[in-house]
């Protein structure tokens, strides 16, 4: 609710604009001349909110039956709202996982095929709609009901996959999962001392790890710039669990917004930042990990965007290709710090094969990604670092966006102009539209 009393719909950044959300466990009747859908809204930016003149977007997340499950081959059918935690809920201790699952399980297959999602193996794992997905099932902006995959309608599948919901509304998935030996991860950390460090190692790690992260000190300067801890995991033998059985993870919640002073102040951030990179006092640790607390550590906090308060908070997350050399994260870094947007969360993960999604955001090179709270002065902070990106020849994620510029966004992806030239073939009046587009794409309010 707005302060006003008005009904509000917002991302995951708590950036919140009027609205409401239309729920139905039957998404075909209910996407019928609806201007967009939306699933557990877990982007953060504006991807998933409506445009300002429409007030209401249909939510997926009730529509949630699996209509297929092959327990031989692990291929399975659902609806689009059908959640990560779900699918692990039920089938995680069967032995099956999806490969390509990012840094949260509250999210529908719909909004992983609409980011075209990807997490710590992307490596070995590729993205989730470039690899893994089969076939779709959609609502077009026409009213048809059509089925496209990579053989059938490809242009309109790939445009589909990481196209932020603009091709039409997703009503089923169907994706290939991965057989695994059991639930648990055998995982190593190591504390590394700066940033080149950090994307050699990443870089060779990826060479026998099928998952890998890190964890940067973006406040650390000089020659300990990009300190940080460096996260390797497999999957646990049998063996190698001893039989243990996978416990059910207990969360806490965030009862309130936090005040904004609390991560304002610089020493805040640093006080954190310096425990979490000491309290690694091993160079090297190994242990036998739930697949929870290395995948999904922040889903042990529900509500934590609470604590970047009532302004909310964004994400910006680039890719910087490999042929920008490892410099570029270098100067991503120093230019972040010295313009005060230093966060305690700041990860990097390795990139490799490009999305064939037409705006899937990965391609060959290295991932950044880094929260700060909204304040006066972040419109100036997100220019500065996408002009720096774009010399780089990197780009930023939609999914996590909420104040990029179009022309920087046109500057940074040459595939936007074939990706806008099956949105005037499928829906030339633009009827399905987000805010995001109105703002990024020209769409109409």
């Amino acid at each position: 609710m707005s302060d006003r009393g008005e009904p509000t719909v917002a991302g995951w950044g708590n950036l919140a604009v009027p609205g409401r959300e239309l729920l139905s466990e039957d998404l075909e009747r209910a996407t019928r001349a609806a201007v967009l859908s939306r699933g557990l809204g877990r982007s953060y930016g504006d991807s998933s909110l409506p445009p300002p003149s429409h007030r209401e977007v249909v939510g997926t997340r009730l529509a949630d039956r699996i209509l297929h499950w092959d327990g031989q081959t692990g291929l399975l059918r659902a609806e689009a709202g059908f959640s990560l935690w779900e699918f692990n809920r039920l089938f995680l201790r069967r032995g099956w996982f999806i490969g390509s699952t990012p840094g949260t399980q509250f999210v529908t297959l719909g909004g992983m095929v609409a980011s075209d999602v990807h997490g710590k193996g992307h490596h070995s794992h590729g993205c989730f709609g470039s690899r893994h997905v089969r076939s779709l099932r959609m609502r077009l902006p026409s009213g048809d009901l059509v089925e496209c995959s990579p053989e059938r309608d490809p242009e309109l599948f790939w445009a589909t996959v990481g196209g932020m919901g603009l091709t039409g509304h997703i009503l089923e998935v169907e994706c290939q999962t991965q057989a695994i030996p059991s639930p648990w991860i055998w995982s190593e950390s190591e504390r590394v001392d700066d940033i080149d460090q950090f994307i050699a190692g990443l870089k060779e790690a990826g060479k026998s790890w099928p998952f890998t992260v890190g964890w940067i000190d973006c406040l650390s300067r000089g020659k300990h710039m990009g300190r940080g801890l460096l996260d390797r995991g497999r999957w646990a033998t049998p063996e190698e669990t001893g039989g243990r059985s996978l416990p059910v993870t207990r969360r806490l919640t965030l009862p309130v917004m936090f005040p904004e002073w609390v991560l304002r102040w610089k020493l805040t951030t640093q006080a954190f930042n310096t425990m979490w990179y000491w309290r690694h006092v091993p160079r090297v640790k190994k242990k036998l990990c739930h697949p929870d607390s290395f995948f999904y550590p922040l889903d042990a906090i529900l509500q934590w965007n609470r604590i970047y308060g009532r302004r909310g908070f964004t994400q910006y997350q680039c890719v910087l290709p490999e042929e920008a050399g490892h410099g570029a994260a270098r100067r991503f870094l120093d230019l972040l710090t010295r313009r005060g947007g230093a966060s305690f969360l700041c990860v990097i993960k390795d990139a490799a094969a490009e999305g064939q999604g037409m705006l899937s955001f990965l391609r060959p090179g290295i991932s950044i990604a880094v929260d700060f709270a909204v304040r006066d002065d972040t419109q100036r902070l997100i220019d500065a670092l996408n002009e720096l990106v774009i010399a780089e020849g990197g780009r930023i994620y939609l999914s996590k966006d909420a104040f990029t510029r179009p022309d920087h966004y046109a500057a940074m992806d040459p595939r936007l102009p074939q990706f806008l030239a099956v949105r005037d073939r499928i829906d030339p009046q633009r009827v399905v539209r987000s805010a995001q587009s109105v703002r990024m794409f020209g769409d109409p309010p």
